[in-house]
């Protein structure tokens, strides 16, 4: 998988490879900044397709293959 920049994951798409709930698809829907700009991204909102329902996910959980696939699958 190429690197991902967490500044430039804003609406990308994700697809869970175990679904849960129905939830598969998944949007990030916003980068959430650290209270001093200094300080690197760590989180990412992630919103379900289906559901709507968020949740806040490490960003580097979306480089882990097993778990997440870029795109809608």
């Amino acid at each position: 998988m190429n690197p991902l920049n967490p500044k430039k994951l804003l609406l990308t798409k994700w697809t869970a490879v175990t679904p849960v709930k129905k939830q598969k698809h998944f949007l990030v829907s916003r980068v959430i900044q650290p209270e001093l700009p200094t300080d690197p991204i760590e989180l990412v909102e992630i919103e379900s397709v289906f559901s709507k329902a968020t949740q806040i996910i490490a960003w580097r959980e979306l480089q882990d293959d097993k778990v997440w696939r870029q795109g809608w699958v």
